[in-house]
């Protein structure tokens, strides 16, 4: 039985392998959002647990995890409806960060996040819109997968904004996390069999992205990112977002907000749950945003996507913070979190705006708090990106 104390676990409703494969032996754990049969998901709501059926069946992910020989320990905390970046929820707690206990563990799929790094399990899948896989690995100091828009099924999962939403995983090592993604991925352009070296030729550094995080985020992360340079002959620094990342953001946001409302809008009226203050501020803005800024923004979207496919190609890795910092302190003031959320969001809409798999890895501490170091890899580059890092660990330990 999982231990508790860490406050990561929602329900221990387990489920056996199902399959004989590469994840065999293994144990892993859902965010309370992925079906399993014959359970409820609660979606870190009350309310929505009430009003909530048991699923038919597995979540095409969690089958396909058992087919290739895991095993279903249980599902894990998230925010409200996905709906934060925190971790903290208003009605059942906050997971407790095992590395920095005075910390928030970062969310959504906070209780995943936790779950990993306390060694509860071998891995963990959750879902990511806006950072809720990157976030909460990167102040939890484990590694974190957010694959390519579309590339995992997300049959099954509870959606928040299904133009960003992806399902993601995580693990404390990069074998564990390639191994995970060969299961839940679809077969790879180039098998990573066949890939030389490190697998990419070209090395981005976003100099916007990097202003981001302080001063001495940067110097902490230097050498992780000097590591990464010595891994190719071609590197190039340069602003990604030529029309600013607060303009993305902005574009990000209004999409993301418009299809939250679309998505859940018509069960709050009927509802009226309880939610958090925070989480409730969220969606009242949600119901605001309208369909012709929606209309506009998708057009923006498809632009940055063509540039960012274009930027990167197949052999680019551009690296940047995954956060701009460790994680926040527990009863945090709120104009404190929302600060932070703001400059954590213009990180991680480059990768949701693009629909592009982002990975991050634990790359240093400060003050004893772990920070994340990403790297994003063109489309459909998924088992290049995770074959890439579990290369680079390797050489990283022996140097």
């Amino acid at each position: 039985m999982l231990d508790d104390k860490w406050n990561s676990i929602f329900s221990r409703i387990a489920a056996g392998p199902q399959g004989d494969g590469i994840l065999n032996g293994m144990s892993f754990v859902a965010k309370d959002v992925f079906g399993i049969a014959g359970y409820t998901n609660g979606a870190g709501n009350p309310d929505w647990l009430k009003t909530s059926r048991p699923s038919e069946r597995h979540s095409e992910a969690v089958r396909r995890l058992l087919a290739a020989g895991a095993g279903l320990e249980g599902t894990t905390h998230t925010d409200e409806l996905m709906f934060s970046l925190n971790g903290e929820n208003y009605h059942y707690g906050t997971p407790v960060n095992p590395k920095t206990p005075d910390r928030i563990p970062g969310g959504s799929s906070s209780g995943s996040a936790v779950a990993v790094a306390a060694g509860l399990a071998d891995f963990a899948i959750g879902t990511d819109t806006a950072g809720s896989v990157r976030v909460p690995s990167s102040y939890c100091g484990i590694y974190g997968m957010r694959p390519t828009h579309g590339a995992v099924s997300l049959e099954g999962v509870i959606p928040l904004a299904p133009g960003f939403d992806t399902a993601g995983w995580m693990a404390r090592d990069a074998e564990t996390l390639l191994k995970v993604g060969s299961a839940l991925l679809p077969a790879a352009e180039q098998p990573t069999s066949r890939l030389g070296g490190f697998g990419f030729n070209h090395i981005l550094i976003g100099d916007d992205a990097w202003s981001l995080a302080r001063p001495e985020v940067r110097q902490a992360l230097l050498p992780t990112l000097n590591l990464i340079r010595e891994t190719t002959i071609r590197q190039t620094e340069l602003m990604v977002a030529p029309e600013g990342l607060p303009s993305w953001m902005a574009v990000f946001r209004t999409i993301q907000g418009y299809e939250i409302w679309r998505e859940h809008g018509r069960w709050i009226e009927e509802t009226r749950p309880g939610f958090g203050p925070d989480i409730a501020e969220r969606f009242a803005w949600a119901a605001t945003v309208r369909e012709e800024d929606f209309l506009k923004q998708l057009e923006l979207r498809r632009h940055i996507r063509e540039y960012m496919s274009g930027l990167l190609g197949r052999d680019g890795l551009l690296v940047i913070p995954t956060t701009p910092g460790e994680a926040p302190l527990l009863r945090s003031s709120g104009s404190e979190l929302e600060e932070r959320r703001v400059r954590t969001m213009r990180l991680n809409c480059i990768a949701g705006l693009a629909g592009l798999p982002q990975l991050t890895m634990p790359a240093a501490t400060l003050n004893g708090c772990p920070l994340g170091l990403s790297v994003i890899s063109g489309p459909h580059q998924d088992l290049r990106l995770l074959a890439w890092a579990k290369q680079f660990a390797l050489s990283a330990a022996v140097q």
